[in-house]
């Protein structure tokens, strides 16, 4: 894909990031159903915090494309790394996550994970924004352009200590209000809400794994982006 065309596509998915996350950011407090959005807000909510995290990525991803357009290939070299890095441990993993865990726990008993009150509050569209676009953007993106990857043990270490940082901030969030973020976790016991986690851990190293696999399949071993 040629760098203006590259340029283009990253500016319109940074602002339509940017407007979903701003969408969902702004939803009218007194519209907002007291049992969802307590202590944390949105913030506590790993779709939203994607969001945030793909308009960075997009963001940083366009900068990247005017930097070589400009011919700036030093500071380009830089950003480039900062882009691929975001991409490989975060962008592509967590939204993949993101649209996979919710739709699966959505048809098996959405009041786990997205009660039926907040159908009033958040519009069909911008729920498919948050967790289905999420999925071909990502796709798309690997498909754009090549991606450098990390040395594996460094990326999943990286990765890992994202969704730690994740966890223990849901686990906070309990401590002080004596409410999950989703209803899900109610239903575990302790043991059983250990393994819950560090089986979503496991599926988000996988697909961590899955990135790198397509990446290396469409552009093979030496083909990078520079």
């Amino acid at each position: 894909m040629e760098i203006s065309t590259l340029a283009t596509y990253h500016c319109l998915a940074f602002v339509w990031y940017f407007f979903v996350a701003y969408s969902i950011t702004h939803v009218k407090t007194e519209e907002r159903p007291s049992e969802v959005f307590l202590y944390g807000g949105q913030w506590k909510y790993l779709t939203v915090l994607n969001l945030v995290l793909q308009a960075v990525f997009y963001g940083v991803s366009f900068l990247a494309d005017v930097l070589r357009l400009i011919k700036k290939l030093r500071c380009a070299k830089c950003i480039i790394s900062s882009r691929d890095l975001l991409f490989s441990v975060l962008a592509f993993p967590v939204s993949t996550f993101v649209c996979i865990s919710f739709w699966t726990l959505y048809t098996y008993n959405r009041e786990l994970v997205y009660p039926k009150s907040l159908d009033g509050v958040i519009p069909l569209w911008l729920n498919h924004a948050m967790h289905t676009a999420v999925l071909p953007f990502a796709l798309l993106e690997i498909f754009a352009l090549p991606h450098r990857y990390p040395v594996k043990k460094k990326g999943l270490i990286l990765l890992g200590f994202v969704a730690f940082l994740y966890i223990s901030w849901v686990l906070w969030i309990y401590s002080v209000t004596g409410e999950w973020v989703y209803p899900l976790f109610a239903l575990f016991s302790p043991p059983g809400l250990a393994a819950f986690f560090a089986g979503s851990i496991a599926i988000i190293f996988a697909l961590y794994n899955f990135g790198e696999f397509l990446n290396r399949m469409i552009w093979g071993q030496s083909k990078f982006s520079s």
